[in-house]
C-alpha cells in the first residue's frame, strides 16, 4: 500500500484505551463492549467517531464499523480500507503478540447484502463481559442505508446504549511528544498568521481609514493561509482553518466561538478577533483584542484581563480539578474587581486536540475532571458589555475585551503559552492621535459627518499651513530639554560631590619571606646571575652581595655585544618614570631609596681552564628573564581582567526537551583562536551556548542590558547581539558584548567565473539563498517568540530600525547605525557598538559646514567621568534625519562649526561642576546662546596650544587613540580656520596663485631646504598647499 499506518502508534493508543477500560472508572465500567461507527457526511467537521479513528490509525476511514470487545476487535471496511488495515490486523499467528486483543477484518460487500457480517460483530459482542451494554457516541449520526441497517440491528438485538463521549475525550486528552509537536507547529502557524497578515492588515486599515466589512476580513484571513509567506515553512496542504475567524467590534460581541462574523463595517476601537488553525488534522486557538486609541479605562481593564490569564496559568496545572482552577479566577475577580464578575465569560477555556472543543472538558465550576500533565487546552477569557465613560456614539460607549491563547499543561508549573503572539498594551495597542488633533477633533467629526471624505481632508490640509514647521517645532522642543537637562545634571553631579576616585597603589611583590627559602645553588655562590622561576625573582650580585629581585620590578632588559664584552642592561621601575596608562604610578613606600638600572658586563673569550665563555651566563639569564617577564604578564593581565567582575547567579538548567534552541552558530568573540560552530538554548533563568568541542558560555537574562535581533534583511549575517550590565569571563576576556550569528549567503565572490545574468546556475543559487534567508529569519524569529514567552516578556529583543540608520565610523571602519527603541547600535561588524540612549546627557554635531559633506557625532553620557564617544564621518544628508530621531527621543542635541577638545572639557566639569553651570552649564555649544562664541574661541586657542605638544609617555604604543584623533579633528579645524580667513580677505584663487609665487620666489633656498627636511622628519603639521600664509612662515 501507498499509505503506511503508524504501527508503533496504533499500538500504544490502543493499549492506553483498553487499560482505562478494565480500570472501568465512569462511563467505562458500564459497557461490555465499544462500537464506533462512521459513515459519510461531509458537513460533519468535528466528530468523536472521526477524532478516535484519526487517533488510532492517522486518517478517517469512512463507512467503517469498528467492535471492541473483551478479547478481540472487528473491523468492517470496504475492500481498499481493509488492505489499509491489514498492517496492523496480521501479527505472529494473529496472536495477542502486542499485549491487544486480535483483529478480525470483514470487507463490505457494495451490494448492502451484508447481514452475515452484523451477526458476526453481535456475537462478538455477545460474547465480550455480559454483553448487554455498548458503549457508543450517541450524539455521531451518520446519514445512509448502511450506518441505518447497522443501527437497526443494534436496537433490535435489545442491546443497552452507554455514551462514553466523556471517557474516551479524557482518554485522548493526554497527548504524546508527536502530538505535542504538531499542536505546537500549528500554535505556531496561527501566530505567523495572526502577526504577519492579520495585525498588518488591520494596521493598514486603520492608516488608510479604510471602511472594511466584518466577514470580507475573515474571508482575507482564511485566503492568507493558502500562501506559504505567512504559515512559517508549513506546507498549505496540511493547513486548514478549525472555524472561520472571528473579527468582531463596535458594540456588537459575542464572546463564543459558535458566531460568525457579521457584516458591519469594522469600527475603531476595541477589535477582537479569534482564528484557530489546524495542522494536519490538530487544532490550536488563538485570541487577541486589538485598540485603536484605547482610553485609560479600556487599558487598565485590558491589564486587568492579562492579570487574570496569568493567574489561570499558574492554576492550570497536573492534578488540579477544572472546577478549581475556575473557582481561583473568580475568587480573583471578587476580591479585585467585583463588578467585573458578571462580564466575565462563563467558562474560561476547554480541551482540545484532533477535536477543536471537547464539550465535556471545559474550564468551568461543574467540572470535576482533573487536569493532567501532557494536556493541551484553549485558555479564553473576556469582559463583555462593557461601557466608555468617554464614547460619543453607541459604537463607541459599548466594548468587550476578549483573549486566548494555547496552552500545556505541565507537572508543576504553570501551562506553558504556545501561542506566543504578544499581549501587553503596547503590542496591541494602535495609537494615532496626537495633541494637536485632540484639541480639534469634535471639528474635524461634525465636518466629515457633513462634508464627507473629501471635504475633510481638505480641512485637514488648511490647518497645517498655519502650523508650525518641523524645524520650528523642534527648536522649541530642544530649548525645553536644554533648561531640564542643565537641572538635572547639576543635581546629579551636586549629590556626587566628594566622591574622589581612589587611585590604586601598585601591588608590592615580595620575592621570599625568609632567608630560608632563597636557592642555595652554584651560580649563586659564584657571583652569576640566578633566576628562581619557582619565586619569579631573579638573583643578581650587588656589591659581592646575592640580591634578589623580584621579576615585576624589573622594567627592561637588552643585551649588547661590544668588541671582547656582552652588556646586560637591567631597568627597574622607580617612582617618577612612566608605568603605563592603565598601572597604577603609586609605589608603597615612595620614600624609599630605589635602584634605577644596573648594567652587568661578561667577557666573549674563553679563558683557558674554564668549560663555557664568560658570557653564556649572561645570554641565558636573559632569555629566562624575558620567559618569565612574559608568563608573568600574562598572569597579571588575566587576573586583572578578572578584577571588578561580578559575580552571576549560577545557571537553572530546565531538563525539559522543548526548550527553545538555535543550532549551528557562531559565537563573536571567539572562544578560541578558530571560530567554532554550537548552539544557543534558553533555560529557566539564561542562555547557554555550547560549542561543538564542549566550551560553555552562560550569559543570565537579569544581566542583559539590551538583547538586538538583526534580521539578514540587506546583511550578510543574521545576529542575536547581548549587551551586558556586568562584564562576563570566558577565553581568559572579559566580555560586555557577545552575539551569536550565522552567514546567510556568500560573504566572498569569485571573481575569475564567468558570470552572466541569465546564468541557470546563479539563478537557482540566488533563489536558494532566498529561501534559506526566509527559513533562518523565521527560525530566529520563533527562538525570540519563544524566549519572550519563557521569561514573561521580561527580556524584550530590540529590532534596529533599518530606515533610520545612518552612516559613520565609530571605530576604523564605516559602518551603517541604526537605532532602537532604546539604544543607537551596529551589530554586525565587529567591534560592535552599543549605546544606550537613557545613559545620553546630549548629543552635539562637530564641523557642521556647508562645504563639508561629512560631520562628526559626539555623544556625552549622563556619567561625565565617561569618555565621550566618537562618530566620524557622518554624511551631511543624515543630519535632519539624525535630529529628527533624537528630538523624539527627547535627547537634547546641539552643533558647532569646529572640533573641540573634549578631553579637556570633561575634565573642567568635573572638577568644577558648580561653576561650569553658573556659566550657563551646556549653553555654550549652543550657537543661538549669547556667551557660545566667546567659549568656542577659548576652546580653539586651548586645543592650538595642546596640539603641537609632544606625548610625555614615551610607551606611545600603549596609549589609546584617543589622543591622536583628537589632534587630527584639531588640524582640520586649523586649516579650515585658515581657508575662513582668506575667504573673507576677497581674494580670488588667481591672486592667491600669484602671491604664492612671488613669496617664493623671494624667499631663501635654504630655509625652503630647511623646511623640506623639517616636513620628512614629522616634526611639524605642515598643511595643505593651498594654505599659503602658512608655507611663508
Amino acid at each position: 500500500m501507498a499509505v503506511n499506518l503508524d504501527k508503533e502508534a496504533y499500538y500504544r493508543r490502543i493499549k492506553r484505551l483498553y487499560a482505562n477500560w478494565k480500570k472501568g472508572e465512569d462511563e467505562f465500567g458500564k459497557v461490555d463492549a465499544i462500537v464506533v461507527s462512521v459513515g459519510v457526511d461531509e458537513e460533519i467537521v468535528y466528530a468523536k467517531s472521526t477524532a478516535l479513528q484519526t487517533w488510532l490509525f492517522g486518517y478517517e476511514l469512512t463507512d467503517t464499523i469498528m467492535v471492541f470487545c473483551e478479547s478481540k476487535i472487528l473491523f468492517m471496511a470496504s475492500k481498499k480500507k481493509v488492505e489499509f488495515l491489514k498492517q496492523v490486523a496480521v501479527t505472529k499467528g494473529n496472536e495477542n503478540a502486542n499485549g491487544v486483543p486480535p483483529i478480525t477484518l470483514l470487507i463490505r460487500e457494495k451490494n448492502e447484502s451484508n447481514k452475515a457480517n452484523f451477526e458476526k460483530m453481535l456475537e462478538a459482542v455477545h460474547a465480550s463481559k455480559e454483553g448487554k451494554t455498548v458503549g457508543v457516541f450517541i450524539k455521531d449520526k451518520f446519514p445512509g442505508e448502511y450506518m441505518k441497517s447497522w443501527n437497526d440491528m443494534i436496537t433490535a438485538d435489545g442491546l443497552q446504549k452507554v455514551d462514553i463521549s466523556t471517557v474516551v475525550a479524557y482518554t485522548m486528552a493526554v497527548k504524546e511528544d508527536g502530538e505535542l509537536a504538531l499542536m505546537r507547529k500549528a500554535a505556531g502557524v496561527t501566530s505567523e498568521v495572526f502577526n504577519k497578515f492579520f495585525k498588518e492588515r488591520v494596521m493598514e486599515i486603520v492608516d488608510a481609514d479604510e471602511k472594511v466589512r466584518h466577514n470580507k476580513l475573515a474571508e482575507s484571513v482564511e485566503k492568507a493561509i493558502e500562501e506559504k509567506k505567512y504559515l512559517g515553512g508549513a506546507d498549505p496542504s496540511t493547513v486548514e482553518m478549525c472555524y472561520p475567524p472571528i473579527i468582531q467590534s463596535g458594540g456588537n460581541y459575542s464572546l463564543k466561538f459558535s458566531v460568525v462574523s457579521d457584516k458591519n463595517y469594522m469600527h475603531f476601537g476595541a477589535i477582537t478577533c479569534a482564528m484557530g488553525i489546524r495542522y494536519k488534522s490538530y487544532c490550536s486557538n488563538l485570541v487577541r483584542t486589538l485598540m485603536v486609541d484605547p482610553p485609560q479605562e479600556m487599558q487598565d481593564n485590558y491589564n486587568f484581563l492579562l492579570e487574570v490569564e496569568e493567574l489561570l496559568l499558574k492554576e492550570l496545572r497536573h492534578g488540579v480539578k477544572f472546577g478549581d482552577a475556575f473557582n481561583a479566577v473568580v475568587d480573583m475577580v471578587k476580591k479585585e474587581k467585583p463588578d467585573m464578575v458578571a462580564k466575565l465569560t462563563k467558562n474560561l477555556g476547554f480541551a482540545m486536540g484532533i477535536e477543536f472543543r471537547e464539550g465535556s472538558l471545559v474550564i468551568n465550576s461543574k467540572n470535576q475532571y482533573k487536569l493532567k500533565r501532557g494536556m493541551v487546552l484553549s485558555v479564553s477569557l473576556g469582559l463583555s458589555d462593557l461601557i466608555s465613560k468617554e464614547g460619543k456614539k453607541d459604537e463607541q460607549k459599548k466594548y468587550a475585551l476578549f483573549i486566548g491563547d494555547t496552552v500545556q499543561i505541565n507537572e508543576e508549573e504553570p501551562a506553558t503559552i504556545l501561542t506566543p503572539v504578544k499581549k501587553k498594551i503596547k503590542n496591541v495597542g494602535i495609537f494615532l492621535k496626537n495633541e494637536d488633533e485632540e484639541e480639534d477633533e469634535e471639528d474635524v467629526d461634525d465636518a466629515d459627518e457633513l462634508l464627507g471624505r473629501g471635504a475633510r481632508a481638505s480641512l485637514l490640509t488648511d490647518r497645517t499651513r498655519n502650523e508650525m514647521t518641523a524645524e520650528e517645532k523642534r527648536r522649541t522642543h530642544q530649548k525645553e530639554l536644554a533648561s531640564q537637562m542643565n537641572e538635572e545634571a547639576k543635581r546629579r553631579l551636586t549629590e556626587q560631590k566628594g566622591e574622589q576616585m581612589i587611585q590604586k597603589a601598585r601591588k608590592s611583590n615580595v620575592s621570599y619571606k625568609n632567608i630560608s627559602q632563597m636557592p642555595r645553588e652554584r651560580e649563586i655562590r659564584e657571583m652569576k646571575l640566578y633566576i628562581d622561576k619557582k619565586y619569579e625573582t631573579v638573583i643578581m650580585p650587588v656589591f659581592g652581595i646575592p640580591t634578589p629581585f623580584h621579576i615585576a620590578t624589573i622594567k627592561n632588559i637588552s643585551m649588547s655585544v661590544e668588541g671582547d664584552y656582552t652588556y646586560l642592561r637591567i631597568n627597574f621601575y622607580v617612582p617618577g618614570s612612566s608605568l603605563g596608562r592603565h598601572e597604577g604610578n603609586t609605589f608603597p613606600n615612595p620614600d624609599a631609596t630605589f635602584v634605577k638600572e644596573i648594567t652587568y658586563r661578561a667577557s666573549n673569550l674563553k679563558t683557558p681552564g674554564d668549560p663555557l665563555v664568560p658570557s653564556t651566563n649572561l645570554q641565558n639569564a636573559f632569555r629566562i628573564i624575558k620567559e618569565v617577564q612574559k608568563r608573568y604578564k600574562t598572569r597579571e593581565a588575566e587576573e586583572k581582567e578578572k578584577e571588578g567582575i561580578v559575580k552571576q547567579d549560577s545557571l537553572v538548567i530546565n531538563l525539559n526537551r522543548s526548550n527553545p534552541k538555535l543550532k549551528d552558530l557562531y559565537i563573536r568573540p571567539n572562544i578560541a583562536q578558530k571560530r567554532m560552530q554550537g548552539s544557543l538554548e534558553a533555560h529557566t533563568n539564561g542562555f547557554r551556548f555550547t560549542s561543538v568541542r564542549g566550551d560553555k558560555v552562560d550569559i543570565l537574562y537579569n544581566n542583559i542590558k539590551h538583547a538586538i535581533f538583526q534580521p539578514c534583511d540587506g546583511e550578510m549575517i543574521i545576529v542575536l547581539h547581548f549587551h551586558l550590565k556586568n562584564a562576563i569571563m570566558f577565553g581568559k576576556k572579559r566580555h560586555t558584548d557577545v552575539q551569536f550569528y550565522t552567514e546567510v549567503g556568500e560573504i566572498t565572490t569569485d571573481l575569475g567565473k564567468h558570470q552572466h545574468m541569465h546564468d541557470r546556475d546563479d539563478l537557482y543559487a540566488e533563489q536558494m539563498e532566498r529561501e534559506m534567508r526566509h527559513k533562518l529569519k523565521s527560525a530566529f524569529k520563533n527562538f525570540i517568540e519563544k524566549v519572550e514567552n519563557l521569561t514573561k516578556e521580561d527580556l524584550e529583543f530590540e529590532v534596529p530600525f533599518r530606515d533610520l540608520g545612518f552612516q559613520g565610523a565609530p571605530y576604523r571602519s564605516t559602518c551603517l547605525l541604526q537605532p532602537t527603541s532604546s539604544a543607537l547600535s551596529n551589530v554586525t561588524e565587529w567591534p560592535p557598538f552599543v549605546v544606550t540612549l537613557d545613559e545620553v546627557e546630549l548629543v552635539h554635531f562637530e564641523r557642521v559646514q556647508f562645504h563639508l559633506k561629512n560631520f562628526d557625532v559626539v555623544i556625552v553620557y549622563k556619567d561625565y567621568s565617561k569618555k565621550v564617544t566618537m562618530i566620524n564621518a557622518v554624511p551631511v544628508n543624515s543630519l535632519d534625519p539624525i535630529k529628527e530621531w533624537l528630538n523624539s527621543c527627547d535627547i537634547k542635541y546641539t552643533e558647532g562649526v569646529q572640533s573641540l577638545n573634549w578631553t579637556k572639557i570633561m575634565k573642567t566639569i568635573v572638577d568644577d561642576p558648580e561653576g561650569f553651570f553658573e556659566q550657563g552649564g551646556w549653553s555654550f555649544l549652543d550657537p543661538e546662546s549669547e556667551g557660545s562664541g566667546e567659549e568656542g574661541e577659548d576652546s580653539e586657542s586651548e586645543m592650538e596650544d595642546e596640539t603641537f605638544n609632544p606625548s610625555a609617555d614615551e610607551d606611545a604604543e600603549e596609549e589609546e587613540d584617543s589622543d591622536e584623533d583628537y589632534s587630527s579633528e584639531t588640524e582640520d579645524s586649523d586649516y579650515n580656520a585658515s581657508l575662513g580667513s582668506e575667504e573673507e580677505s576677497g581674494k580670488d584663487w588667481d591672486e592667491l596663485e600669484e602671491e604664492a609665487r612671488k613669496a617664493d620666489r623671494e624667499s631663501n633656498y635654504e630655509e625652503v631646504v630647511e623646511t623640506t627636511n623639517r616636513k620628512r622628519k614629522g616634526r611639524s603639521t605642515a598643511p595643505p598647499p593651498s594654505s599659503k600664509k602658512k608655507r611663508r612662515r
